[in-house]
């Protein structure tokens, strides 16, 4: 198998090639929802994409459910959802099901069963329904279930975003006793499932080199034997808007509050810095923090707390105002498996400053300023020389844009994302 499949030669933009049928997908997340991280923005626009190259897709999902075309069919797998509804949402109805009972008890004793659970889920669905379709690919649930529907000779395919054991090195190393780092331990042991399951997959595929070989060192695969087709990111719904006028005195950023890999923490103490000399500059996160949580204390501690304004739940339409608004987009992760917040940020023209955490130098490249993860001082240095030169954050800002639009747009994604599913389906039927 080719370790980077590459667009099809005279293929037409965001089109099936010439004399190719559309294909039937079924496309499955074990949760989906587009606020609660990446996974749910993948689901969302590659579904999009790929019926506006020709083909039929379905999303199988479990709640919290996701935002779709209305031309892409939703099929709901209704789980306990514990993380919404909380344990107490046990009814004796739910008992009848040994995958709630899992899903229940693993939750009750600090689990994440999800995965798993809904592996067992769409087995049961799509021993009914898989000759519906032609090709099923699995958005990172790594489930025993799947390697079930592989053995039933449906053709699978498997998107690993980044290894999980990258989230867990990072939170035990930020974890602040033996309490926490029992419970993190515990909350993360599906992968010993996921380390299994990944060995006996025929077909994967992530979204950067960096992925691929972070995949490949944690669980022990070949980086050949892993397939690359980069996110994409919607132009069509990122992209600048002219007619906003940008605050020349606002940072902007969008990461997961208390996840340690997101580095938060680095840009609040960098913003920290920054007021000493603008002390009209403002910050705007769209985070939810928890009442009480790491990021709460932190702000506190700083005495930044009546000046950091934190938005969620907001719509994507409302997001990309907010892009238009700020004058530079931080990404001071840590880790990251592709890095969207930084694309979106580009493809609505901002002048972006990125952390060298994972795959986000592929992402930004030479369209934005690049400083190393973790490094507070480095940080603040790089946002400092922007606020002073408007001309530059203005040429980052076009570059960045054009970066996104030819090589990062969900159009190149589904093209290059269709040519491989041929390639898995004649590999498929040549045996």
């Amino acid at each position: 198998m080719q370790a980077d499949i590459q667009p099809l030669e005279g293929a037409a933009h965001g089109q099936s090639a010439p004399g190719r049928a559309p294909l039937r997908i079924a496309l499955l997340g074990y949760r989906s929802q587009p606020y609660g991280g990446g996974q749910g923005v993948y689901i969302r626009f590659l579904s999009k994409a790929l019926v506006e190259a020709g083909h039929s897709v379905d999303v199988i999902s479990g709640p919290p459910y996701p935002h779709l075309d209305p031309r892409v069919r939703l099929i709901q797998l209704p789980s306990l959802d514990l993380f919404e509804n909380g344990l107490a949402s046990l009814r004796p109805r739910h008992l009848t099901s040994l995958t709630n009972i899992i899903e229940w008890t693993s939750k009750l004793t600090g689990g994440f069963a999800e995965p798993y659970t809904f592996g067992r889920r769409a087995v049961r669905y799509l021993k009914e329904h898989g000759h519906e379709y032609d090709l099923i690919h699995d958005n990172q649930s790594l489930s025993w279930g799947m390697l079930e529907l592989q053995d039933m000779g449906l053709p699978l395919v498997t998107t690993i975003h980044h290894p999980i054991t990258s989230d867990l090195r990072i939170a035990l190393n930020a974890a602040r006793n033996w309490r926490e780092r029992l419970l993190i331990r515990r909350w993360h042991a599906f992968l010993n499932m996921q380390k299994k399951v990944v060995k006996r997959l025929r077909n994967i595929v992530t979204v950067s080199d960096c992925s691929r070989q972070d995949i490949a060192r944690d669980f022990g695969l070949q980086p050949s034997g892993i397939s690359l087709v980069h996110n994409g990111i919607c132009t069509d719904t990122f992209h600048p808007l002219p007619e906003v006028e940008r605050n020349p005195m606002r940072l902007m950023s969008i990461c997961s509050a208390d996840a340690p890999l997101k580095g938060l923490e680095y840009l609040l103490k960098a913003y920290a810095k920054l007021l000493d000399k603008y002390p009209d500059l403002e910050l705007l996160l769209i985070s939810k923090p928890n009442p009480g949580g790491k990021t709460e204390q932190l702000v506190q501690r700083l005495g930044i707390g009546d000046r950091v304004q934190f938005v969620n739940g907001i719509s994507t339409e409302r997001m990309v105002q907010y892009y238009a608004e700020a004058a530079i987009a931080v990404c001071p992760s840590v880790y990251e498996g592709f890095g969207l917040p930084a694309g979106e940020a580009m493809a609505c023209g901002m002048a972006v400053v990125s952390t060298d955490g994972g795959a986000l130098p592929e992402v930004v490249g030479d369209a934005g300023v690049i400083v190393p993860a973790k490094d507070v001082d480095a940080l603040a240095g790089a946002i400092d020389e922007l606020l002073q030169d408007p001309a530059r954050r203005a040429e980052l800002g076009r570059r960045a844009q054009a970066r996104i639009d030819e090589h990062f747009c969900w159009h190149v994604c589904a093209r290059q994302m269709t040519d491989y599913y041929h390639e898995v389906l004649r590999a498929h039927a040549d045996g």
